[in-house]
């Protein structure tokens, strides 16, 4: 595996100019260096336009490692009057806080990949292709880490913990620690004959069950959903279906569930559920110590784009955070379609 010289080449010009952007001389582009305000700002839009779900939930730049949770705004009622004086209601959540901890990633490219990159296209299109991987590895590693952390360890596995279970503590992991009666453990089937027959069924028991009144009826409510929930409950729709009807609706799974949106999010444990607000989800960098890096490792045979910074999570209302553990559910047996009159 040999890195031609056209890549070589490229990936020179690449290094120079991210650290020409950032103000650096020729040749510093092997050191960390830390980003600009604007660049961080770039950045971060960069890392929104390459995964649509880091678009719908609360991304945000805070200035401490630790500190009370960000209000965007919650649902309820925000509307009434006070005989004395103007209504108002307090927002934010006394008590619920947010903690960053260094972060770092690396996007590495063999050398094998790069030499095809270079050779089918231009220098333009080479770096594209270089700057939306890593962009795209960064993003879907922060979702990665929100719907599966657990905890935060000095160093962590990432081959016992792919999910990234012991970079951070993610959403679902906040919620369990201080609202854990949010967070439905009992065991549950998903089957005909089981607790819930249908999706729709398993959604409505939780939100019944789990949010608050005053907000059930708000429109932000989304289903997320994990994949092997959808997956059986469309084949057991099809299985079923006998009408064209049917099959629409089997089809139309995926974007409603109990009357609420519903999406499946990338790497949220497949039988999971959770409803929620999407705003509600939160994920923070600390402002002024993104670093980034990029550099030719010749023992490694690869060009890795790191990216080093203070990050965390955060729920904003727990209250609005409602789920089914996936380690609670059981997928049943699909329940086979009867046979019709006249054992046609």
């Amino acid at each position: 595996m040999i890195l031609n010289a056209k890549a070589r080449g490229f990936l020179k010009q690449f290094g120079a100019g991210l650290a020409a952007a950032n103000g650096l001389d020729g040749g510093e582009e092997s050191n960390y260096f830390s980003l600009s305000d604007p660049k961080e700002t770039q950045l971060r839009d960069a890392l929104l336009e390459s995964s649509d779900f880091l678009n719908w939930i609360t991304v945000a730049d805070v200035d401490q490692l630790s500190g009370q949770v960000v209000s965007v705004g919650a649902s309820g009622l925000h509307t009434g009057r006070i005989a004395d004086g103007r209504f108002r209601r307090n927002v934010g959540v006394s008590g619920n806080e947010y903690k960053l901890v260094e972060t770092d990633s690396c996007a590495a490219l063999r050398w094998d990949l790069l030499s095809i990159w270079a050779n089918a296209g231009s220098e333009e299109e080479f770096f594209q292709r270089v700057t939306a991987f890593t962009t795209q590895t960064f993003a879907l590693d922060m979702l990665r880490i929100g719907f599966n952390g657990k905890t935060v360890e000095t160093s962590t596995d990432y081959e016992k913990n792919p999910n990234g279970e012991d970079v951070n503590i993610g959403w679902h992991e906040i919620v369990r620690k201080i609202r854990e009666k949010q967070i439905m453990t009992d065991a549950v089937t998903l089957d005909q004959n089981g607790d819930y027959k249908s999706l729709d069924a398993m959604a409505s028991d939780l939100i019944n069950a789990k949010i608050p009144q005053e907000y059930r009826n708000d429109p932000r409510l989304v289903v997320l959903v994990g994949a092997d929930l959808v997956a059986a409950e469309q084949y057991r729709l099809y299985q079923a279906a006998d009408r064209p009807s049917e099959k629409i609706a089997a089809q139309m799974l995926q974007d409603s569930i109990a009357g609420r949106q519903a999406i499946i999010p990338p790497f949220m444990p497949g039988k999971r559920m959770v409803v929620t607000t999407l705003a509600n989800l939160h994920i923070y960098t600390q402002r002024n110590t993104r670093q980034r890096k990029a550099e030719f490792v010749e023992d490694r045979k690869q060009y890795e784009n790191k990216y080093l910074r203070n990050e965390g999570y955060a729920v904003e209302y727990p209250e609005l955070y409602a789920a089914i553990d996936e380690s609670a559910v059981t997928i049943g047996t699909v329940a086979e379609p009867s046979e019709p009159v006249g054992g046609e």
